[in-house]
């Protein structure tokens, strides 16, 4: 299926274009106006943009249905300041609830259960009951459009973080696997990060990885092997050698069971390869792989 967003109606867009650009963290974003009123609404409009400065943005985009504007977008531009509470999947119900559209005067700290807690820095209290939280001074408000769905860039300088000691590792630093963040995708579905569907790819040395265009051809034409797999054998400075010390029982058995078929035999060896790669042994794959050539 191919597309014109110009030709479909801006609920049509929101669907396509949430579903597609997922999944998305969220901004739980505590605000007060000029009487300091206070307000409380998530918005998955959000990322981060740079470290130094350290830059977030969010986006209280226009109501599609009648391009009404939200209670945040009217604070931030009389109170230029904003707390950021990062979510975990223990408050994604809450912070589901936080999100109805209650009147001005309601304080949804109140009716979605959390606890307020004063900032340091900024005016709008913190969510107790969130483990990171952001102190913001709002720097620009960017409208990119008049129509229901336009989007309003509220862009932030982080001046302050207040994290919880339990999600930090033994260096001080977050400990991505103990913090659950939840992230929006489209329609009523989110994710929550956990342990058990973390993984890691290693990042680029400064060192120019070799490419998957180096690859043997037999590699790179592999049937087993992925390109995630090729990736990660791309992703080394160097082609490597035979190393004479490597020994593995597998690998002595698929030379001895196979070596009558060395197409059958090569088929082993990479799904041999492949396991280790998913497992991120990419040394030893390599050594598999390299008994080919």
């Amino acid at each position: 299926m191919i597309i014109d967003l110009k030709e479909l109606s801006p609920v049509q867009k929101q669907g396509y274009l949430q579903h597609a650009i997922a999944p998305r963290p969220i901004c739980f974003a505590s605000t007060v106006d000029a009487a300091r009123n206070v307000n409380l609404s998530p918005f998955s409009f959000f990322n981060m943009f740079s470290s130094n400065p350290p830059i977030v943005i969010f986006s209280p985009a226009r109501r599609v249905r009648d391009n009404t504007t939200k209670h945040t977008l009217h604070n931030v531009q009389e109170v230029p300041e904003v707390v950021i509470n990062i979510v975990d999947h223990a408050m994604v119900q809450q912070i589901s609830l936080a999100s109805c559209e209650y009147p001005k005067e309601v304080n949804e700290f109140i009716k979605a259960g959390f606890t307020q807690e004063p900032a340091t820095l900024v005016k709008p209290p913190m969510v107790k009951e969130s483990k990171i939280k952001m102190e913001c001074r709002v720097l620009e408000i960017k409208a990119l459009g008049t129509e229901g769905g336009a989007g309003n860039l509220v862009i932030c300088e982080v001046l302050r973080m207040h994290i919880d000691d339990d999600i930090l590792n033994e260096k001080g630093m977050i400990d991505q696997q103990k913090l659950h963040h939840v992230a929006r995708l489209g329609g009523d579905w989110y994710c929550a990060v956990y342990p058990g569907n973390l993984f890691q790819v290693e990042k680029p040395n400064a060192q120019l990885g070799i490419g998957i265009d180096a690859l043997p051809l037999h590699i790179r034409h592999s049937k087993i092997l992925s390109g995630n797999h090729l990736g990660q054998l791309g992703n080394v400075h160097e082609m490597p050698n035979v190393d004479p010390t490597f020994h593995s029982d597998r690998l002595k058995n698929i030379f001895q069971y196979y070596a009558v078929s060395p197409h059958e035999m090569e088929k082993e060896l990479h799904s041999y390869a492949k396991e280790l790669l998913d497992a991120g042994n990419i040394a030893a794959a390599w050594q598999v792989l390299l008994t080919l050539n």
